[in-house]
C-alpha cells in the first residue's frame, strides 16, 4: 500500500464529507465514514504538527548560521 500523504488524506476527507451531505446515508455507513474521517483528521493534525516542528528547526538552524 502506498504511504498516505497529506494531500491524499485531505482529498479522502473531502470525499467523505461530500457523501455525508447526501440525504440517505445508512446508519452503518455513517458510523464507518465518521470513524474514517476521525482517523484522517488525526493523521492530518499529526502531519501538520510535524511539518511545523521541521520548519521551526530549519529556521533555528538558519538563525544560528547568521
Amino acid at each position: 500500500m502506498k504511504p498516505l500523504t497529506y494531500e491524499k488524506a485531505y482529498a479522502d476527507l473531502e470525499e467523505i464529507i461530500a457523501s455525508l451531505e447526501g440525504d440517505n446515508v445508512p446508519i452503518d455507513t455513517l458510523a464507518e465514514k465518521i470513524k474514517s474521517a476521525s482517523e484522517i483528521i488525526q493523521f492530518c493534525k499529526t502531519k501538520l504538527r510535524s511539518t511545523e516542528e521541521d520548519f521551526e528547526k530549519a529556521l533555528a538552524n538558519i538563525s544560528r548560521t547568521d
